[in-house]
């Protein structure tokens, strides 16, 4: 058996506004797209002080895509009879454009020009179709939706050191997030309906 570490909390950056009153969808999705990208390089940092090996800069960038797919679809999940249909739409586009300009910057960076929206942005909507189809009853994954997550990430990682990711994605790193989630959309959902955008300041 592999010896799998107990997952430290990773604390959500800031998840509050100073100042009261209601936030438009976009200023919330901000906040939930930083903190899934922070969640990501997390549990991806935590993964390699284990011992997991992600070789080259692409297939870092293909298991971070399939965190954050898995992350995102939760967050749809969880915002699901708590928002409006439309908010909900709104709300997940804004979050997943937030992620692909992230991502697209990053990939700059590592990989040179290139066009790197589109398909990360193909991805995540691939993702979360197939996502639908495993249920979540009370919001909680089931354990075929971990099963295929894991393999997910053990298929991105084929060219690196992939032993034993699966129980790790589904008995560490996988409930972490779940629980991340959650406590991301409880306090984002907590800065009130936005039933109009802020006033410029006078």
């Amino acid at each position: 058996m592999a010896i799998i570490s107990s997952r430290p909390t990773v604390a959500l950056v800031k998840t509050r506004w100073r100042k009261k009153g209601a936030r438009t969808l976009a200023e919330r999705a901000g906040v939930i797209g930083a903190n899934l990208w922070k969640l990501s390089l997390e549990i991806f940092r935590h993964m390699e002080k284990e011992g997991f090996r992600f070789g080259s800069d692409r297939l870092v960038t293909g298991v971070l895509t399939e965190f954050i797919a898995f992350v995102a679809q939760l967050v749809d999940r969880a915002v699901y009879g708590r928002l409006s249909d439309a908010e909900r739409a709104t709300l997940i586009g804004e979050v997943a454009g937030h992620l692909a300009a992230t991502m697209e910057n990053n990939q700059r960076d590592l990989l040179g020009p290139g066009e790197y929206r589109k398909p990360f942005i193909d991805a995540l909507n691939a993702r979360f179709g197939e996502y639908a189809e495993f249920e979540c009853p009370g919001g909680e994954p089931s354990y075929a939706c971990l099963r295929f997550f894991a393999t997910k990430v053990a298929d991105a990682m084929a060219g690196g050191d992939n032993k034993w990711v699966v129980e790790q994605m589904m008995d560490i790193e996988a409930p972490e997030m779940v629980l991340l989630v959650r406590k991301l959309v409880d306090q984002t959902l907590e800065a009130g309906t936005p039933a109009s955008p802020p006033e410029p300041p006078g």
